[in-house]
């Protein structure tokens, strides 16, 4: 069996599609579980769409993701180059080479004659729109004396009417097209540059490419793409077509019902980690029950076979939870660096906190949050006195008896030398007994003084965190603010 080489093929075209994050995945996983190569090309002829800066972006996602690359444009390889502008001359010669066998010709046709034709083919309304042929039939001499003239052309592929066109797909199993629906499809445009079919099959051919495994929407291309491979007489990769991404309302995904940038999920915190095992699952599962994946576990087990043919509703309130599942599981030391970044980022930029501080926070909100930014957001009361009380808080719990209470408290705190959490918890324990209420009369309104909030982590963590002097000053200012 020849060496396995797949590659990813985006267009610059501004960003990294979650689609195309899932087609890179694919690819990247069919490699790493079959010793193979996954290449980076970038499809850049079509230079209307082209954004300055997007082949930057997408290199930077698929890194971020940890998607890395053997081959590519910024990393070289032996069938190189990897951008398709770099590439024009191959393309020529072999269309050239095409028209020398007669399956492909040269088209002289103006655009307003097209327009013409594409209008009388509406008024009969036909299923499509094609090219009628109709320079298939000029002389040699004609051709060669509009070449002359410098005429404007384009090379059109020459479809054999009446054919079945017939591949099989991993995903999909036989496939079958009748040629009379496939347009004389333009290989090389007026501007000298290819169409995405002929660049695409001469490419993966030249590159040695084993499996073409991309979206769905390629698929009515495909026939075009077999047509070129049995022209050239060149052996066919093997295809897979991967099922469409769907919003919960089953309409194809797109950036009009939320965001579908890999870097937006980025810039919002998602971890590389969460996004990969998401995106992993829309449309592929191992045959289990099981949805947490890390990367590993990921080449490990997976096969294009066990990829679905239905299209894959793209469930946020799953990545959020994925989100949180991973966090969670992250090594403190891996979750300080993305939290000391995060605070970098925050108004508390300028705040110095020691590692040990910020440990003890990760360790009493990991079970509390889905981002890393919430081991700020959600608990600022740890980066910042309380200014503020939660109302709904207030109103329940603030008595007329709670100043007296949380001062009896104070005094107990006052007795504390270095008071670890069981010395609060202790201390905390003996006020309400000798108060003679209950602990929930006494921790609600400690709580609210001390954080401003109704919720949070363990009471006695809490009061550990901030330390002694800390807890004292705020429950002081909360008894002068709340009175």
């Amino acid at each position: 069996m020849k060496e396995i080489r797949v590659r990813f093929a985006p267009s610059p075209t501004g960003y990294l599609h979650v689609g195309g994050l899932r087609t890179a995945l694919y690819n990247y996983l069919y490699a790493k579980k079959n010793n193979g190569k996954f290449i980076l090309r970038i499809e850049d002829t079509d230079r209307n769409r082209y954004v300055e800066g997007a082949v930057e972006n997408l290199t930077a996602a698929l890194n971020w993701a940890g998607l890395d690359y053997n081959e590519g444009p910024d990393i070289g390889g032996n069938y190189g180059p990897y951008m398709q502008s770099q590439r024009l001359e191959i393309y020529k010669k072999h269309a050239d080479e095409l028209i020398a066998k007669g399956e492909a010709y040269y088209c002289f046709c103006s655009a307003e004659r097209l327009q013409k034709l594409r209008e009388e083919q509406e008024k009969q309304k036909l299923p499509q729109a094609k090219y009628d042929k109709h320079c298939l039939s000029l002389s040699k001499t004609e051709i060669e004396q509009n070449l002359k003239n410098n005429l404007p052309y384009v090379i059109r592929l020459n479809v054999k009417p009446n054919q079945k066109i017939i591949f099989d797909d991993i995903i999909r199993d036989r496939v079958e097209f009748d040629s009379n629906n496939v347009d004389d499809q333009v290989l090389i445009k007026s501007d000298g540059y290819p169409t995405y079919h002929l660049a695409n099959v001469v490419d993966d051919h030249l590159m040695e490419i084993s499996h073409v495994i991309r979206g769905e929407e390629w698929l009515s291309s495909t026939p075009k793409h077999v047509l070129l491979y049995d022209a050239f007489k060149w052996e066919r990769p093997k295809f897979a077509h991967l099922p469409l991404l769907l919003n919960p309302d089953k309409s194809k995904l797109s950036k009009r019902q939320g965001d579908v940038a890999v870097e937006d999920y980025r810039d919002k915190g998602y971890l590389k980690e969460a996004l990969i095992n998401f995106v992993a699952l829309l449309g592929w599962n191992a045959g289990d029950d099981k949805e947490f994946y890390y990367m590993n576990e990921l080449i490990e087990k997976f096969s294009l076979d066990r990829v679905n043919k239905a299209g894959a509703v793209f469930d946020i309130q799953k990545l959020n939870w994925l989100n949180a599942e991973h966090l969670r599981k992250m090594h403190d030391d891996d979750i300080l660096k993305l939290l000391k970044k995060e605070i970098l980022n925050s108004q508390f930029s300028t705040l110095n906190l020691p590692d040990n501080y910020l440990f003890q926070i990760i360790t009493a909100m990991k079970e509390r949050v889905a981002f890393v930014k919430e081991f700020i957001t959600t608990c600022q009361y740890f980066y910042t006195p309380t200014t503020e009380y939660e109302q709904k808080s207030v109103e329940k719990n603030w008595k007329p008896e709670t100043p007296e209470h949380l001062r009896k408290l104070i005094d107990e705190f006052k007795l504390l030398d270095n008071p670890s959490k069981e010395d609060f918890e202790h201390a905390f324990g003996k006020t309400a007994e000798q108060l003679g209420i209950g602990k929930g009369k006494l921790i609600h309104p400690l709580r609210l003084a001390v954080s401003g909030q109704s919720t949070g982590p363990g009471m006695f963590d809490l009061l550990f965190i901030l330390g002694k002097d800390e807890v004292i000053k705020r429950i002081e200012k909360a008894i002068e603010v709340l009175g």
